[in-house]
């Protein structure tokens, strides 16, 4: 018993030694910024946990298209929607002065596209215009909280719209997530709790070919590391204030195993660069722990 105890204590040691060495980098990167960071990180197959304010609920921006579109599969899932079915997407519906590679592509609307199309256009590119058009077909954002309620994910509300959004600043605090919140619900969907395995394996190529943030999460990851992300951000509003620039996703090993990562910087009077370099910062030190 005795040595069952010592070898308990030494590895307990080591654990809080490692997990010294993460917080003292992490700190450093933060040192003197000025804005609200909020990080966790959940190892999917060890178990191992970090967070620095991953209780903090801060808003998600374009993150929430990742819970729309699992919102969106799950009534593929129930066989109400399909990945095949066309979707009239009209000019109305390309509303301008948004992110929208979908209205550059299609300027004029009137154009039938695959759900699918859809999806990709949402989640890998970001299109604003897109997460719209899925939510009007889901029923709202009404439809994408039942959804994340009835699998028991907590810190996490969506409200608005990409559409209500933009003609409001405050509306971005209202769609939010704790970063802890994030990193559980990725871990709950690597492993099947959220969709079918044919749901969830689509979703995760789709997060795979994310366009977005290349200067955030994958920056100084080796070329070629499996990231499946969501990126998110505010931009600055008059007073040079960013609400969001974000960050999350399921990081793939060299040895195949994996991390659930979520890196939120809100409220940042810092610049753009500043903002993702902490995401790319961060998620870097967290790779080199995972390898060390």
């Amino acid at each position: 018993m005795k040595k069952i105890s010592l070898l308990f204590l030494l590895i307990s040691s080591f654990i809080w030694a490692q997990n010294s060495v993460l917080e003292q980098k992490i700190n450093t990167i933060l040192k003197d910024k000025k804005a609200t960071v909020g990080i966790s990180v959940l190892g999917i197959e060890n178990g191992f946990q970090y967070q620095k304010n991953g209780e903090k609920k801060l808003p998600m921006q374009s993150v929430f298209k990742f819970h729309i579109a699992c919102a969106v599969l799950e009534l593929v899932d129930k066989g109400r929607l399909s990945l095949d079915q066309k979707i009239l997407v009209k000019k109305s519906d390309l509303l301008e002065n948004t992110w929208s590679p979908m209205r550059d592509k299609y300027p004029n609307g009137d154009v039938e596209l695959t759900l699918g199309e859809i999806i990709d256009y949402t989640v890998a590119m970001s299109d604003n215009n897109g997460c719209d058009i899925l939510l009007r077909l889901i029923g709202g954002t009404k439809t994408v909280q039942k959804f994340m309620d009835s699998k028991r994910v907590t810190g996490f509300q969506i409200k608005f719209n990409e559409e209500e959004m933009h003609k409001d600043w405050n509306a971005q605090y209202e769609n939010y997530s704790t970063t802890h919140s994030i990193v559980q619900v990725l871990k709950k969907f690597y492993n099947g709790k959220l969709l079918s395995k044919k749901s969830t394996d689509y979703l995760m190529n789709v997060m795979l070919g994310t366009k977005t943030g290349t200067n955030k999460m994958v920056e100084q990851l080796p070329k070629g590391t499996p990231v499946a992300h969501k990126t998110g951000a505010s931009g600055k509003n008059k007073e040079g204030l960013t609400g969001a620039e974000n960050d999350m996703g399921i990081v793939t090993l060299p040895n195949g195993k994996h991390f659930a990562i979520a890196v939120f910087v809100s409220n940042s009077t810092e610049t753009d660069a500043v903002n993702c370099k902490i995401v790319s910062d961060v998620t870097k030190v967290v790779w080199d722990y995972f390898n060390k």
